[in-house]
C-alpha cells in the first residue's frame, strides 16, 4: 500500500500509488489459484518473490499480482487499484475514458487496461526498471487510513477463506482530499 506501480510503454512513463490490494497465501488458501496445486498458470507463484503474476480472467480481463513469498511457497498480492500520479493522459487514452481520473484505475481490470498490462508481462521482475513494469517507493499510508475487509468475488469459496480480511483499501479522501 502506498508504493508506486510504474509502467513504461515506448519510453512513456505511467504510474500510480497502490491504494487497494488483496492477499492470497498458498495451497491451503481456497481462494488462491495455487489451491489447485502447481499448474502452468500458477508456476510463477512458486518462483522467487518480486515477480508479476499476470493472468486472464472471465475471458476478457488481465489482472496483476505481485508474488510475495519465498521460492516454493505460492503467495501473491492482487493489485486491485492505484491512484494515478504520472502519465494520466496516456492512461485515459488506454481506458478510452475521460472522466475523473480516480475512475480510470479503481479496479484490477481497469488498472491493467490503463497501464497496458497483459500476459506478456507475466513473470516480469517488479524490482527492475528494465522489465517495463515495476514497483518503487511511493507514499507512506498510515494504518488509520487503511480499511481491512474480506476479499472480493469469492462467493463460492467456503469459510473461513471467504471472510478472511485480506483486502486492504486506502481511504483516498483522507489521503488526497
Amino acid at each position: 500500500m502506498g508504493c508506486c506501480l510504474v509502467r513504461t510503454v515506448d519510453r512513456a512513463r505511467m504510474a500510480g500509488l497502490i491504494v487497494e490490494t488483496e492477499a492470497y497465501q498458498g495451497e491451503d488458501d481456497l481462494g488462491c489459484h495455487a489451491s489447485a496445486g502447481r499448474t502452468p498458470r500458477t508456476a510463477v507463484m512458486y518462483g522467487p518473490p518480486g515477480h508479476a503474476y499476470v493472468y486472464f480472467t472471465y475471458g476478457m480481463h488481465w489482472l496483476l499480482n505481485a508474488v510475495t513469498d519465498g521460492e516454493g511457497t505460492p503467495a501473491a498480492v492482487l493489485i486491485r487499484a492505484i491512484y494515478p500520479v504520472e502519465g494520466e493522459t496516456l492512461m485515459a487514452e488506454n481506458r478510452s475514458y475521460n472522466a475523473d481520473k480516480s475512475g480510470w484505475t479503481d479496479g484490477p481490470a481497469k488498472l491493467t487496461q490503463a497501464l497496458a498490462i497483459d500476459g506478456s508481462l507475466n513473470q516480469a521482475d517488479l524490482c527492475s526498471t528494465s522489465s517495463g513494469l515495476w514497483i518503487e517507493n511511493g507514499k507512506s499510508i498510515p494504518d488509520k487510513c487503511v480499511e481491512r475487509t474480506s476479499r472480493v468475488g469469492l462467493n463460492s469459496v467456503p469459510e473461513p477463506w471467504r471472510s478472511i480480511p485480506w483486502r486492504f483499501v486506502a481511504d483516498q479522501k483522507a489521503l488526497y482530499g
